[in-house]
């Protein structure tokens, strides 16, 4: 019904993922070589167009010349109710516990400056999606890490030792957990989550749970909402969505929180609003209301089939080579590969890899900003001709003999 095979020309547009590379060493990919164009498999945002309903209750607000200040309707908590009830079964949420925020990690850094103080340290897993580094260590935070662990089938898992020690050797009493995971793609299962909230309730740590992935869900998962674990983590969790990932609409840093505990609510919202910075968008607002949709539901069901589809074709092609190992993502449009045994077999480092790959075109991106160096991350969020065209690229020039 949705258009995802249209290869739409973002040239010119200030995208990060075409006209980034190149412009900032170390935050961007190296432009490619002369002769290869730029095939985005790197900074999260899809090339795709978002759905039609949001771009229709876009227009329909443009259409009107005045843009000055306005009051949040009801109808913006009634749509995201809505769309909790139905897309993940979440039950007694009320226009109470729902409070807009200016970007996922914009609410991380408020959630972290309302349960600690600057110099304090907050425990996170690792590998880790590097924007809350950046935004908390920026903020006087420092982060404790407790490594992620690949079980024999490949899938990524909590070491709950490992996090209890360092729960308890660096008094943390706060945790900043991506469910799903970023990057690595895990969908925790219910036995996963209950097994960490009584850990943080045994030792009093809250949690800042980015749930920005949980509607890109692949097919035969289930996002379990952190807060519905138990009643303990309904009080316990500052929980952040959003619509940039859903939709492709990163740009709008159209997020909110959801928020049960009343104290905890109530300081999230006074810190939000000591910089007079935290109101909503005047576009934000259509956005959300052409997005919590019967017609957005559909749309995002059918980009998933399309993504699952997107991940087979690449993981069949880049396991043909020995050494690469592809655990396919339960959530997320993020392929996040390891080829350190490929890289030890052909004396090269995995860094070494992802620049060959930008030469050509392939800007995928280094494991390390992520804090995992045998992996490089891969964006499949792409129509189908670009895909393949990256991996015969990949083929040809970067995963080639010699």
């Amino acid at each position: 019904m949705y258009d995802f095979t249209t290869v739409i020309d973002r040239t010119g547009q200030h995208a990060f993922a075409i006209d980034g590379p190149g412009r900032i060493p170390g935050v961007f990919p190296e432009s490619p070589d002369e002769g290869f164009d730029v095939i985005p498999l790197w900074v999260a945002d899809m090339s795709f167009a978002t759905c039609p309903s949001i771009t229709k209750a876009l227009k329909k607000r443009v259409e009107h010349p005045l843009f000055g200040y306005f009051i949040t309707p009801q109808e913006f908590y009634e749509r995201v109710v809505y769309w909790q009830t139905t897309r993940h079964q979440v039950k007694g949420l009320t226009k109470q516990a729902i409070g807009y925020e200016n970007g996922v990690v914009a609410g991380v850094i408020t959630a972290a400056q309302v349960l600690c103080t600057p110099g304090e340290t907050l425990l996170i897993h690792s590998p880790h999606y590097n924007g809350f580094e950046n935004g908390l260590c920026n903020a006087g935070f420092r982060l404790e890490r407790s490594p992620l662990v690949r079980d024999d089938c490949g899938i990524m898992r909590m070491d709950f030792e490992d996090m209890e020690r360092r729960i308890v050797a660096k008094n943390i009493h706060a945790l900043v957990f991506c469910n799903p995971h970023n990057p690595c793609g895990r969908v925790w299962d219910a036995e996963e989550l209950a097994r960490m909230m009584a850990l943080c309730q045994k030792h009093d740590v809250y949690v800042i749970s980015d749930e920005i992935w949980s509607d890109l869900i692949a097919p035969g998962y289930r996002h379990l909402p952190l807060q519905s674990v138990s009643a303990d983590a309904r009080g316990r969790v500052i929980a952040l969505y959003a619509l940039g990932k859903t939709f492709n609409l990163s740009g709008m840093l159209a997020s909110y929180h959801i928020i049960y505990n009343e104290r905890l609510k109530h300081l999230m919202e006074r810190q939000g609003k000591l910089n007079y910075y935290n109101e909503m968008h005047v576009l934000s607002l259509p956005a959300f209301l052409g997005a919590y949709t019967p017609e957005g539901a559909q749309w995002v069901n059918e980009l998933m089939q399309v993504i699952s589809g997107n991940m087979e074709l690449a993981i069949s092609r880049l396991s043909r080579y020995p050494g690469v190992r592809c655990t396919k993502p339960q959530a997320t449009y993020m392929l996040f590969v390891d080829f350190s045994a490929w890289c030890a077999d052909h004396g090269m480092t995995v860094s070494e890899l992802a620049a060959k790959g930008c030469r050509v075109g392939v800007t995928w991106q280094d494991g390390r900003i992520y804090h995992d160096p045998d992996c490089i991350r891969m964006n499949l969020a792409l129509p189908r001709a670009l895909l393949e065209k990256a991996l015969e690229r990949i083929d040809r020039y970067v995963l080639c003999a010699g």
